[in-house]
């Protein structure tokens, strides 16, 4: 039993990367799923697929040439002993605009620029960069 599936998903995500490995497995959520399509919309992973059979996932890796990872870093900031939220004026900004804040708010699972462009506040699950 994991007592933080997300912070278990961006160690894969981490270690993976270190190895420079093409692709990471890891077992399926909601929440997760919807990170992952955040990943995939501002171009850090290139696709992932679901098998519902198995209970598993596969999140493809991106990188730019000569293998370097796209994702230079992840950083899990709330956590279930200790959650952080945010309102939509302190959504942190990350390298200049570099990098994403990804939030849980009342409209879904989105990055911080959506939920400063919607005035969306929610919990600050975690920044990519």
């Amino acid at each position: 039993m994991l007592h933080d599936p997300i912070a278990d998903l961006l160690t894969r995500i981490r270690n993976a990367k270190q190895a420079r490995h093409r692709f990471v497995d890891f077992y399926p959520s909601k929440m997760k799923i919807e990170i992952v399509k955040v990943l995939q919309s501002q171009g850090f992973v290139e696709k992932y697929m679901v098998n519902e059979e198995k209970g598993q996932a596969r999140l493809f890796l991106r990188y730019a040439g000569g293998r370097e990872p796209v994702i230079k870093g992840l950083k899990r900031v709330s956590s279930p002993s200790l959650r952080r939220y945010v309102g939509s004026r302190q959504i942190p900004r990350i390298y200049g605009g570099m990098g994403i804040a990804i939030l849980s708010t009342p409209g879904g699972i989105v990055d911080g620029e959506t939920a400063r462009r919607k005035k969306l506040g929610g919990e600050l699950l975690c920044l990519v960069w």
